[in-house]
């Protein structure tokens, strides 16, 4: 395990902190508590489980497309249609799950199986393995830093900035935040549109993905007009998108954006309490559980990126450590709507309704 992590090329050294290509870091042993050792053995991934889970993910999925492509050309009703796209929806989102695990590669022993298997996810879930891969991984490198924001995170701006910021860029950030942008029309323009280019600093390995996957979404899409035509196609593809794209945003944005998520400037920036303070540990119900392949124990993730999602409940179990993470269950989750912006005075987020007084403060200096 140790010679294959000291193979993998590395992003710079963040206090005490080894990046690693795939996601995974090795702290400084100042920075591991005292646990620490004992997440080791979960960093393995198991054949077996592996192999069960994909029968167990993809056997389900298509057997749902295939019921949706009945009941739209059979003349069925179309919120039956869409009864199936829920499903299909929240399978597609444990389908990512595993393409995230192939980013970290954890989910097979093999380099070339998580990438072969990273493409395959990735081009149903219209996303470029590579270049995600390389994004996602800034993300594990940069989560928390203030200095460092910009790269695979939800843009978050502190009260500062944002009152400083001129009235255009207060709006569009204003826009952006709103729920029913970052959950609505968010997720088919990142899926359907901004996935469709590579992101910023992307190398030709990345931009390649990018190429392969398009291409292989264009000879679905023409396979399917030729074979069940193009309305039945959009007809399920669309609302399964939308729907998987939508409960995909909302997790990722439950991981990072709650009220005392920890945030710090780069110089006194702590990767270990990024991954227990500034990483959720999201309590779902175990069919929820299910559907979001264990992502929900996202601080124990960010801990320890190389454990595959099925060995995540098990390490939580054994490891004192992160049970002491204070929970974020489903009915408290909504809370986060209303945060909008990052108090680097109070370490908190706060909303844009809490600004009132202090957008005020200014002006009247002034007069």
């Amino acid at each position: 395990m140790i010679r294959n992590i000291i193979r993998r090329p590395s992003f710079p050294s963040i206090r005490g902190q080894k990046i690693f290509a795939d996601g995974s870091s090795v702290l400084s042993e100042t920075a591991k508590p005292a646990w620490y050792r004992d997440v080791a053995k979960y960093g393995h991934s198991n054949l077996r489980k592996s192999l069960w889970q994909l029968v167990g993910t993809f056997i389900p999925y298509f057997m749902l497309w295939a019921a949706m492509i009945y009941t739209v050309q059979q003349g069925f009703p179309y919120w039956i249609t869409l009864a199936l796209a829920a499903v299909a929806g929240g399978i597609l989102v444990r389908i990512f799950i595993l393409f995230h695990d192939c980013s970290h590669g954890s989910f097979f022993a093999s380099r070339r199986a998580n990438t072969i298997l990273g493409y395959v996810t990735g081009i149903l879930t219209f996303t470029a393995f590579e270049d995600w891969r390389r994004a996602h991984n800034l993300h594990h490198a940069t989560a928390g830093d203030l200095d460092r924001r910009g790269v695979g995170d939800v843009w978050t701006m502190t009260t500062e900035e944002y009152l400083a910021a001129p009235r255009p860029r207060r709006l569009a950030y204003r826009i952006y935040r709103n729920p029913l942008v970052l959950f609505g029309i968010g997720p088919l323009l990142l899926f359907l549109l901004f996935q469709r280019f590579s992101k910023r600093g992307a190398g030709k390995r990345e931009q390649k993905s990018v190429l392969l996957t398009n291409m292989a979404l264009l000879l679905i899409a023409g396979a399917a007009t030729w074979t069940i035509g193009l309305q039945t196609y959009l007809l399920i593809q669309l609302p399964v998108i939308l729907i998987s794209g939508s409960l995909g945003l909302w997790l990722f944005y439950i991981q990072h954006q709650f009220e005392n998520a920890y945030w710090d400037r780069h110089e006194s920036w702590d990767p270990m309490r990024v991954a227990l303070e500034g990483s959720s540990y999201f309590k779902l119900p175990k069919i929820l559980q299910w559907f979001t392949g264990n992502i929900g124990l996202h601080h124990i993730h960010h801990v320890r990126p190389s454990i595959p999602n099925y060995n995540l409940q098990e390490c939580y179990d054994d490891v004192a450590g992160f049970q002491a993470v204070k929970a974020i269950t489903l009915r408290t989750s909504f809370r986060s709507l209303r945060l909008g912006l990052y108090d680097a005075k109070k370490n908190i987020m706060v909303s844009f309704r809490s600004l009132a007084a202090l957008d005020a403060e200014p002006k009247a200096n002034v007069n």
